[in-house]
């Protein structure tokens, strides 16, 4: 990997090359396109998901000093991590998190779980539209969905992967939708002034 990441440029440049030499020019185009919108989506995807899990975990963290919940600090981050994986992260962490608490004090774990399920409602339609609608250029019903299909074909990973790649494919569509528009407005002048 850091092999990889060390000569990046220049794998990218015989790709390129590579590419261009063995593919036709309008499918190589395409190809190159494709992958840097794929490159900017993944990028801003996982930069958006780490500032919002980081986001979510030290609000957790003080919010449960604040309410003297034990395991503070192993619970928020663990919450944090696991809010990396899109709709359904933080949720698996505060199971993990009330299990842990119900150890010590059940109701404290009850505790948490309002307070996790009040915080979850504030990330979602407050925290991660902020985040990440500027990050991925995708509206939350088609995040929603590709997390729902990534889940259910290649779980966990597939949640991870959905978003960039349904991002991606987004962009194209709307990109050749807007192309073949602009097509179809310039054939309609063209036939009006004719």
């Amino acid at each position: 990997a850091v092999y990889i990441i060390f000569s990046k440029e220049t794998l990218k440049r015989q790709c390129s090359r590579l590419i261009y030499a063995w593919v036709p020019k309008n499918f190589a185009d395409f190809s190159i396109h494709t992958t840097k919108i794929l490159g900017k989506n993944f990028r801003n995807f996982v930069s958006g998901q780490s500032l919002e899990a980081v986001i979510l975990g030290v609000l957790c963290m003080i919010g449960m000093l604040i309410l003297r919940i034990p395991y503070a600090p192993m619970v928020g981050a663990l919450v944090g991590v696991t809010a990396i994986v899109p709709v359904v992260g933080g949720f698996i962490g505060a199971g993990v998190g009330a299990f842990m608490i119900f150890t010590v004090s059940p109701i404290k774990a009850v505790m948490f779980l309002v307070f996790i399920l009040v915080l979850q409602q504030l990330e979602g339609n407050i925290i991660y539209p902020k985040v990440m609608g500027s990050s991925v250029s995708l509206p939350g019903m088609w995040i929603l969905a590709a997390v729902t299909i990534g889940g259910g074909i290649a779980g966990a990973v597939g949640m991870l992967l959905a978003v960039p790649v349904a991002s991606t494919i987004y962009t194209l569509v709307r990109g050749a939708t807007e192309k073949r528009e602009a097509k179809i407005e310039v054939k309609e002048v063209t036939e009006v002034t004719d």
